[in-house]
């Protein structure tokens, strides 16, 4: 193993996670199990929730360092080349031997509902060990981004090291433990993970998103993303919901790791929780009427033109 780059800078926003290469396929509808659909067409490009995520802080103009893995083939020389293109700092990336670099094949259908498989490849390979040698980043940043792309270990061991806030995105859904959640400040489930974080159904409503949101202990704050409904935060004794603007949805695939992107931004600003939200609602909405997943990310001034609702 060996890492991308040269020693890392200090960066505001750290992001310990996934780089994946996706292939999206466009169809006229989800297939059911068993069926073939024939797309319509497709293309390549640069994913992973943590890339993805890093990506959206990137253009948003915060610095960032990205801490995963890739396979030593050309997909993890096209994911690094990428990041590097958008200002990220790839030093913390590591090269592994054993696996090749990690690949998600999208489906988007014609109303913009998607379906993903990920092969992790080799963002399985980041154990806490191999974490240990990139940790500077992480130690030093003032928002710490997670999701659970990688090893659930390496992510507990991420939200140890950390002296800023952090901030878990649980995507896939996974089983977390206690000892996790009461070390995040920033919980941000989108309403199927939320459903599985708290044992209980899929909500409803925002209401119903917000009473379930407080029955989950552990985090200063949880944000509940709600595709088209836009998110609900509620922290200590404060809630609110957050509608989104409204668009003609073509592509949700890095819709959340736009939001999660633009709440780490407005948290390195300084911004209030809520006001966080209305920000990551927008970055969320803009990414959703284009095709793709860091291709659809938006820089500040395209969010700056979205016009918010409340």
């Amino acid at each position: 193993m060996m890492c991308s780059g040269s020693l890392a800078v200090m960066a505001e926003i750290a992001v310990v996670g996934s780089l994946n290469l996706d292939t999206t396929v466009r169809v006229p509808r989800l297939p059911s199990p068993g069926e073939t659909i024939l797309g319509t067409s497709h293309f390549v490009d640069s994913g992973g929730k943590g890339a993805n995520q890093a990506v959206a802080a990137a253009r948003l103009g915060r610095s960032v360092a990205m801490v995963g893995m890739v396979g030593d083939d050309d997909p993890g020389r096209q994911l690094l080349a990428s990041l590097a293109g958008d200002g990220v700092d790839t030093s913390s990336v590591a090269i592994g031997r054993e696996q090749g670099t990690g690949i998600a094949v999208v489906t988007v259908d014609a109303l913009g509902e998607n379906m993903i498989v990920v092969d992790p490849g080799a963002n399985g390979d980041l154990a806490p060990r191999v974490l240990d040698g990139l940790a500077e980043p992480v130690r030093s940043a003032a928002v710490v981004l997670l999701q659970l792309e990688i090893p659930l270990d390496t992510v507990a061991a991420a939200v140890r090291l950390a002296t800023g806030t952090v901030v878990l995105n649980p995507a896939p859904a996974a089983a977390l433990e206690r000892s996790v959640l009461d070390s995040v400040d920033v919980l941000v489930p989108n309403a199927t993970e939320l459903a599985g974080l708290s044992g209980e159904s899929v909500p409803s409503s925002p209401a119903d998103a917000i009473s379930m949101a407080r029955r989950i202990q552990g985090p200063a704050a949880v944000v509940v993303t709600l595709g088209g409904d836009g998110a609900v935060v509620v922290a200590d004794d404060f809630d609110a919901h957050v509608s989104a603007p409204l668009i003609d949805p073509v592509d949700p695939t890095a819709a959340g790791d736009a939001f999660c992107g633009g709440l780490a931004d407005a948290l390195v600003r300084g911004d209030s929780i809520h006001d966080a939200v209305r920000w990551a609602v927008r970055c969320g909405a803009v990414t959703a009427t284009k095709w793709g997943a860091q291709a659809s990310l938006p820089t500040r001034s395209e969010v700056l033109a979205m016009k918010g609702a409340e």
